[in-house]
């Protein structure tokens, strides 16, 4: 399947306003797979006596084995594409009712500037990394950004504003989903092995994970001082899409006029017109949200007895968005994209995971 092909599927299965029938199918799909994650879970602590895989993990697992071994039809998609982002960004608001403002606020504006850093330093890094390996500048750009801020919604915020064709966008977002897996797997295995604290881990999963509950999924491992730091890190890391857009907004003229295209198995298509997208793009309504809740438990406006449930409702959220993430994932789409896409995103990768653990040694964080 060529990109334009699978660009012109994924945008075909997504309907404008979807209805609850139309959502549902793909939905329980979910629900089974998480019930399944659970499942094994249980099964784990029965024979060794703690699972191993949390239910987070087991969901991707189980839901990437789906997606490879069955190609889901039309009808299942409004109901995944439902899960993994709606749902989550529930997830994430109801997260922010187990984070005190004491917690940011510990965090200290150090941590803050190296966020900010290590952001501008992985898109200078991954730009130049694609630009060496013969990607046209749009591409190296979409790169650069899924990489270093939040992996497709970056990319989806930044394509209008430089005017990336369907195509480079369709490869971008194909390995930000697969390589997003591979990282929520292989992060906690690092953690272990590095004998990590829960904060410094907590950092180093903010840091370098695609989206945030991916993060949240990634970090559940190491605990829930872990989690609680990274997504505060992951947070902070997605608002600089706003200053990003902003700068490339004032580049976008020069690489709109770039005439150089590369072989069809890299990128085709026609380009969009130019656009800044909508503010809600820059700053997605879950971080507000999440902000709020922040606050509200902050000035105890949070009842102590709904802080248990809604850290239970956030965690049985997160793992259905994980089963319909796994179950969006086809690994087979990296194959088509091409080396060098494949080693401009990987290199890239391992240059944001090594400036992050150079922030990390750096702030002394324990």
């Amino acid at each position: 399947m060529s990109h334009s092909a699978m660009t012109q599927s994924v945008l075909d299965r997504l309907p404008d306003k979807p209805s609850m029938p139309g959502i549902l199918p793909g939905l329980l799909l979910c629900i089974a797979v998480t019930a399944i994650a659970f499942a094994f879970a249980q099964l784990e602590e029965r024979l060794f006596g703690t699972a191993w895989l949390e239910p987070l993990v087991l969901a991707i697992i189980i839901g990437t084995a789906i997606r490879t071994a069955w190609t889901p039809s039309a009808r299942w998609f409004p109901g995944i594409d439902f899960s993994a982002k709606l749902l989550l960004e529930i997830a994430v608001v109801l997260l922010g009712a187990s984070v005190s403002a004491a917690t940011i606020l510990a965090a200290g504006p150090a941590l803050l500037i190296g966020i900010a850093g290590v952001v501008v330093l992985a898109i200078g890094a991954s730009f130049a990394i694609g630009r060496l390996l013969g990607l046209p500048k749009r591409m190296a750009t979409l790169i650069a950004c899924g990489n270093s801020i939040c992996g497709n919604s970056a990319i989806a915020a930044v394509a209008p504003v430089i005017g990336a064709d369907s195509d480079d966008i369709a490869a971008s977002i194909a390995f930000t989903a697969v390589l997003g897996v591979v990282v929520v797997l292989g992060l906690p295995l690092i953690g272990f092995g590095l004998e990590m604290s829960g904060l410094q881990y907590g950092a180093l999963a903010g840091l370098t994970v695609y989206a945030v509950p991916q993060v949240i999924a990634a970090a559940a491992p190491l605990g829930t001082s872990a989690v609680q730091y990274g997504t505060l890190v992951k947070l902070v890391r997605v608002l600089m899409l706003g200053p990003v857009c902003l700068i490339l907004s004032l580049l976008a003229p020069h690489m709109r006029e770039e005439t150089d295209e590369p072989a069809p198995h890299v990128t085709a298509g026609d380009r969009p017109k130019a656009g800044r997208p909508p503010i809600h793009h820059l700053v997605p309504w879950f971080i507000v949200g999440f902000l709020g809740m922040v606050g509200a438990r902050s000035l105890g406006a949070i009842p102590e007895m709904a802080l248990a449930p809604a850290a239970t409702a956030a965690t049985l959220l997160t793992v259905i968005s994980m089963a319909a993430l796994g179950l969006g994932v086809d690994v087979r789409t990296v194959a088509k994209a091409g080396g060098r896409v494949t080693a401009a995103v990987v290199l890239s990768l391992l240059v944001l995971g090594s400036i992050s653990f150079a922030l990390i040694r750096l702030l002394g964080l324990a």
